[in-house]
């Protein structure tokens, strides 16, 4: 089914993109695992396990990380309300709604595809926002959902992750076991540490390329869905604030997930490390904002209801 969320051509390109230099990049590295490890039945049982696990358990992992859990209308009767506003407007299925028991205000939408998805807010957001505010945040979430970049972002993210799994591995193991290894093994170890450190790096780069995007493009969809531009600029704006008074320590274990959230728990406005963010900075989010709102002349009636 289509939704009526507007299409992104440039999104759909950068994700097709994304996704053909991440498969030759696999391609690449399952190869060099194979070659340097001499056993491709190993390797291909690990790449699958992984793989399962990423795709079809991303958004238990995610929920249990972030200790959301799935609500029902009787719990949050207003949350659901303007979920199912937003769905029948956009003309999609209703994703699974979620709430997680944190202060920090945020969102996030994760699942496999439209027919699988959740959507999950923090009660911290749910105590911060006005309910245009919200609706906007919603209409931001349900369009990851809708563009189907939610899975692009799961199944990219999947290369990574075992890059990363099997660099932290055989460090470790070299470390404990390495006295009694020869050279030649050694040897093998370091190359495996290598290949997928370089592999880390590479997918890390693409997709925080592509993150970018795709949160300027949920922006712009959410704000031609709600008619309400303003809105949504004021929900960054107050989500961004209230993130930035959190101390980092309490930060930390939220940063995992920072490619889903609606706001990264950054704590901060990035600097030169930006290249290295999964979202665009705020200033350049308000802005499009706002552009999008002179075009559709909120500016001269902002307390319209659409």
């Amino acid at each position: 089914m289509q939704s009526r969320f507007r299409s992104d051509r440039r999104l759909t390109v950068r994700m097709t993109v994304t996704m053909f230099l991440l498969g030759l990049l696999y391609v690449a590295f399952v190869a060099a695992l194979i070659v340097l490890l001499k056993s491709w039945i190993l390797v291909a049982v690990l790449v699958a396990v992984m793989f399962v696990a990423q795709f079809w358990f991303s958004d238990k992992i995610a929920m249990y990380a972030m200790r959301g859990h799935e609500v029902e209308r009787e719990q949050y009767p207003e949350l659901h309300a303007v979920v199912d506003r937003l769905c029948a407007i956009a003309d999609m299925p209703k994703p699974v709604i979620a709430v997680s028991e944190l202060d920090m205000p945020n969102a996030f939408a994760t699942g496999r595809n439209p027919d699988h998805a959740v959507v999950c807010v923090t009660t911290g957001l749910l105590r911060r926002l006005e309910p245009a505010e919200l609706e906007g945040v919603l209409a931001h979430e349900l369009s990851h959902v809708a563009h189907k970049d939610v899975a692009v972002i799961t199944i990219a993210s999947f290369l990574g992750v075992i890059a990363g799994l099997i660099v932290r591995f055989m460090f470790y193991s070299q470390l404990f076991g390495g006295g009694r290894r020869d050279q030649n093994t050694a040897a093998i170890f370091a190359a495996v540490i290598g290949v997928s450190a370089a592999v880390y790096a590479i997918s890390f780069l693409l997709i925080r390329a592509l993150s970018r995007y795709r949160e300027l493009a949920a922006d712009r969809a959410a704000a031609h869905l709600t008619g309400r531009p303003s809105a949504l600029a004021s929900a960054l704006t107050k989500v961004s604030g209230e993130i930035a008074r959190i101390p980092t320590k309490d930060l930390r274990t939220a940063q995992a997930f920072n490619a889903f959230y609606f706001t990264p728990a950054t704590g901060k406005e990035p600097g030169i490390e930006r290249i290295f963010s999964t979202h665009p900075p705020l200033e350049q989010r308000l802005a499009q904002l706002g552009r999008i709102s002179a075009e559709l002349g909120e500016a001269a009636t902002p307390e319209k209801t659409g």
